[in-house]
C-alpha cells in the first residue's frame, strides 16, 4: 500500500499525541511512504515552535529531526511540478483549503497515493472529494 501523509498526520510519528499509534502502524504496514516537498520543513517549523515554548529539549529535537532525515531517506519525496499545480489550484477553487493543504493533497493525488493520511479534516474531506481513500488521525 502506498500512504501519503501531510504534515499533521507525519509528525504525530515523532511527537507523542492522539493518533500517533494509527499513524506507526500505517507506516509499519505500507510498502511505501509519500511526503509533499513542503512535508519536512512544515515539521521542522512546527518542533521549532515547540522547542522555544520548551515542550521539547534541545536534544529530543536534535533526536527527531535526526528520525525524521532518515525517514525522509527512505520516502518517495512529491516535488512541485505542472501538474501538481494544475491540481492545487483545481482543489483550491473547490474546496475550502490554504494553500499548503492544497499541496500536500495535490501531491498524494499525483504520486497516486492509495490512502491520504491527516490530521485536518478540511484536508480529508478535499482528499474525498477527489477521489482518494482517506484516514483521519
Amino acid at each position: 500500500m502506498k500512504a501519503f501523509f501531510d504534515s499533521s498526520a507525519f509528525i504525530k510519528r515523532y511527537v507523542e499525541e492522539n493518533g500517533s499509534q494509527a499513524v506507526d502502524d500505517i507506516c509499519r504496514e505500507s510498502s511505501s511512504l509519500g511526503l509533499s516537498v513542503i512535508c519536512a520543513p512544515e515539521i521542522i517549523s512546527a518542533l521549532n515552535r515547540r522547542r522555544r515554548k520548551k515542550l521539547i529539549s534541545p536534544g529530543n529535537y536534535s533526536l527527531i529531526k535526526q528520525a525524521l532525515s532518515e525517514d525522509i531517506r527512505e520516502a518517495t519525496i512529491i516535488n512541485l511540478t505542472s501538474e501538481v499545480i494544475a491540481k492545487t489550484t483545481a482543489l483550491l477553487e473547490k474546496n475550502s483549503l490554504r494553500a499548503m493543504d492544497a499541496i500536500h493533497v495535490a501531491c498524494a493525488m499525483t504520486w497516486p497515493a492509495d490512502l491520504f493520511v491527516s490530521a485536518d479534516m478540511r484536508q480529508i474531506n478535499a482528499a474525498k472529494h477527489a477521489g482518494l481513500k482517506t484516514v483521519y488521525v
